[in-house]
């Protein structure tokens, strides 16, 4: 009986403090933004064997160059698989970018996770959390990317600290 009180006593005083330190931790300031621009990328088929082939139709590597508000390049990796069935596939990436965003210079991470069914397309295309690095520390945000007339372009939702609250 006298462990269940024990228990019961720490698991309060967890949350006790736990709510305690959430409520009174120092909220660092957020600025939104969006980006926009075209970037050129250059795809290479890389090697499936065999046995990989039972699970993915095609791997990539990826170069991009960014132009307009984000501006630099990445590197990435994807594997894809399509179905029988015309304009049904997906893909999965990570790509690195380098570059700098709206003045602000550093590293992030993007990870894909996208879908074609019969032609209609899902796009999840998110920064990894906690992956910036330098003036991009603490970047968050998603990407969409279009196609018109064989030209890639991106539209870019994301928050990051705000830089004078520091």
């Amino acid at each position: 009986m006298k462990n269940r009180y024990a228990i019961t006593l720490w698991v309060c005083l967890c949350f006790v403090f736990t709510a305690f330190t959430q409520s009174n931790a120092t909220k660092e300031s957020k600025v939104s933004g969006h980006a926009s621009g075209s970037f050129e990328i250059k795809m290479v088929p890389q090697p499936v064997t065999e046995e990989e082939k039972k699970t993915i139709s095609v791997r990539m590597t990826s170069d991009k160059q960014f132009h307009g508000d984000l501006e630099g390049t990445s590197t990435g990796e994807m594997l894809g698989v399509f179905t029988a069935v015309k304009d049904s596939a997906g893909y999965v990436a990570l790509e690195r970018v380098s570059g700098k965003l709206k003045g602000r210079t550093g590293t992030f991470m993007l990870q894909h996770s996208s879908t074609m069914a019969r032609g209609a397309q899902q796009q999840s295309i998110s920064v990894v959390p906690d992956s910036g690095t330098d003036q991009l520390a603490g970047l968050a945000g998603s990407m969409i990317i279009k196609i018109t007339d064989g030209k890639h372009f991106y539209e870019f939702d994301y928050t990051l600290p705000d830089k004078d609250s520091k």
